[in-house]
């Protein structure tokens, strides 16, 4: 693992109540991305749900840090990356103020309502993410306070974590020595978890030859576990949605990502035994963006096919 250290600036450890140094695991294989450190400034911390147009916050006093980090995190949901980092802040002391997901925290007025580092280097899909806030120590009496927000778009994991002390904060350290840790599979498979539980999900591992609609051979464990999803009830529909980026035009994207998840659903129907009636293609041109066009990699994360769930019972 690698250790993103939170301390004080003194001496480099947090007050000798407090029993040392917080160190915050991460996989091994996070990349830092961005870090900004306000010396003396105040920010508000969400302590509940965005609800009748207001997000309850507290207004706190101090040393600001926030830092994004990138994470490969293949099939790792945002609960198993925010999991472990709740139980680190609660075995150093802290306690949780408030802790949701997506439409429980306020979907996208609570997302737009919290500071967050611009994009590339840190994003948010309003369908999937997870906040937590904790305190250590007393109101007043130099408590420390931090936030931790997790979402992710591909295989692609972003964490931001905000750390706020009147005493002042260091940098995150990294040991960039630390091994990769594995994500453990959805209870149910990701990609059936996925659907029940937001309605979509992206075929993050899929494939394209180059300048071509046609899938590449794969093999590919999305579609593997979409058909068994299917197959073990016949009633269930999804539809698989193909995504560009926005170069060219409108028209020209949405049939290219139609002729994508065309590819898709012929491949599931022809290697999977997946019924065809249990299957439409659709496409979205660069409509429904899942990061900013204007870098490589934003261009690459919106180039995607995603399964959307059909059913309403």
């Amino acid at each position: 693992m690698i250790r993103a250290r939170l301390a004080l600036l003194a001496a480099l450890i947090l007050p000798a109540d407090a029993g040392g140094a917080l160190d915050l695991s991460l996989p091994g294989n996070a990349t830092l991305t961005a870090e900004v450190i306000s010396r003396a400034d105040s920010y508000l911390l969400p302590v509940g749900p965005y609800v009748d147009n207001s997000l309850p916050t507290l207004e706190i006093e101090g040393s600001v840090l926030q830092q994004a980090w990138r994470i490969s995190a293949q099939s790792m949901t945002t609960l198993q990356v925010v999991q472990p980092l709740r139980d680190q802040l609660e075995e150093a002391g802290y306690d949780l103020l408030y802790d949701c997901s997506g439409q429980e925290c306020g979907g996208f007025d609570f997302r737009f309502n919290t500071p967050i580092l611009p994009a590339p280097d840190m994003f948010v899909d309003l369908f999937d993410y997870r906040f937590l806030a904790a305190r250590k120590g007393i109101p007043g009496s130099g408590a420390d306070y931090v936030s931790v927000i997790v979402s992710r778009s591909g295989v692609t994991a972003y964490v931001q974590i905000t750390h706020v002390d009147p005493g002042g904060v260091e940098p995150l350290k990294v040991d960039p020595n630390g091994p990769v840790s594995r994500p453990t599979p959805a209870p149910d498979g990701k990609i059936a978890s996925a659907l029940v539980q937001y309605g979509h999900t992206i075929l993050a591992d899929l494939e394209f030859e180059s300048g071509s609609v046609s899938l590449g051979a794969g093999p590919y464990a999305s579609l593997v576990d979409l058909a068994d999803y299917l197959k073990s009830d016949e009633t269930r529909r999804v539809a698989l949605v193909g995504h560009t980026d926005a170069v060219g035009g409108l028209d020209v994207n949405i049939a290219l990502s139609r002729k994508r998840a065309a590819s898709v659903l012929e491949r599931l129907v022809d290697s999977y035994d997946v019924p065809r009636d249990q299957l439409e293609a659709e496409g979205m041109g660069y409509l429904a963006p899942v990061a900013p066009n204007l870098t490589q990699e934003g261009r690459e994360a919106n180039r995607r096919v995603e399964a959307v769930l059909l059913n309403t019972e």
